[in-house]
């Protein structure tokens, strides 16, 4: 039965990867023929890789989620090594070198690099949801009174049903929190910050992946669907098998951390962090050397550090990439702007 079932994922995994192929055989860079069609390295042949890329990511962005890990490896890995290898992305993987040794940061070094309030690094922000709460009960306790004073029954099982609704969503809200997360969402866009917090938070994790050699794959920055996704295989493999090395845990904690740190950067209050935190205790956790909880609270510090740290050396790249994902560019797209765009601090490597 599992054989089988393997062999029936992969068999539509390749399928999907070659649909638009055999249906547009003009296309002839669509997906898995990215690795063996086009000449690598001839400059000529720029505009085909880019397109062959797009293709790649829109495969990938199509995809059931069983097999978009597949299709990652499959269209997107080899589109972003055909782009590497012919010289064009120069800015791809070009900040790993850059990265220090691991160490204590303290608060004081947080703030020479920008964050407005280091102390709310790694804080639950409860804005959001204290907010929304207080809305529903003091919308509903309002209209409960004021229903109640239609005549007979309408009064009373109107001012009844309307005050049982904060009741409902309290009791949610003690047991299962989560359900409530997406009306939380939607309801947080009536901060006139939502959406700048959003865009520069994924803006922060596509540029430091990118710097650090992660493939992106995909991003959103839809109500309760705010995400990037990165194609690397090979880390998903050891993250599952809890065998990540130092040199890994530091990278990917960078780039789990840099949503945090581009708000942290522009706002005193970060509320994008839970997800951010919940990846990086996911990484610390599957590491073959074990952190004991000062350790990661200081990995958290040091992550938020180095990212931003990226991100004002990257200033321009950074907030290029902001104006692109805001108007919904595609990942080739995004790219392309980072690898035009040129910050005056990119030489200046003494901040770290």
């Amino acid at each position: 039965m599992q054989a089988l079932g393997l062999s029936n994922k992969l068999n539509l995994r390749r399928s999907f990867c070659s649909k638009r192929s055999s249906s547009q055989q003009s296309n002839s860079h669509r997906c898995l023929r990215v690795t063996a069609e086009q000449t690598i390295g001839q400059k000529s042949n720029t505009a085909q890789l880019y397109q062959a890329l797009r293709d790649a990511c829109d495969d990938y962005k199509s995809a059931p989620p069983s097999v978009k890990q597949e299709v990652a490896v499959d269209c997107v890995l080899p589109a972003m090594t055909q782009l590497a290898n012919s010289g064009t992305l120069t800015k791809w993987n070009s900040a790993s070198e850059d990265i220090l040794t691991r160490r204590n940061v303290g608060l004081g070094e947080l703030r020479m690099v920008g964050i407005k309030d280091p102390q709310q690094i790694a804080k639950v922000s409860v804005r959001n949801d204290a907010s929304f709460l207080i809305s529903v009960v003091g919308i509903t306790s309002v209209l409960a009174v004021v229903l109640g004073q239609l005549p007979g029954d309408w009064g009373f099982w109107g001012a009844y049903g309307t005050g049982g609704i904060s009741i409902v969503v309290l009791a949610i809200g003690s047991v299962n929190p989560g359900i409530l997360q997406f009306a939380i969402d939607a309801f947080s866009q009536i901060f006139p910050d939502y959406k700048s917090r959003v865009l520069r938070h994924e803006a922060g994790h596509f540029l430091t992946g990118y710097l650090l050699g992660v493939p992106v794959a995909s991003y959103s920055l839809m109500i309760g669907k705010e995400h990037t996704d990165f194609a690397e295989a090979k880390l998903q493999k050891r993250l599952i098998e809890k065998s990540l090395q130092s040199q890994e845990v530091d990278a990917l904690s960078i780039v789990a951390m840099a949503g945090a740190a581009a708000e942290a950067m522009n706002y005193e209050e970060v509320m994008g962090q839970t997800a951010d935190m919940f990846d990086l205790q996911r990484i610390m956790m599957r590491a073959t050397d074990k952190m004991n909880n000062a350790a990661q609270q200081n990995q958290a510090r040091w992550a938020v550090y180095q990212a931003a740290t990226l991100l004002r050396r990257y200033k321009g790249e950074y907030e290029a990439l902001q104006e692109a994902m805001g108007r919904g560019a595609n990942v080739a797209e995004c790219i392309e702007i980072i690898e035009k765009t040129t910050s005056s601090s990119n030489n200046d490597k003494s901040e770290q």
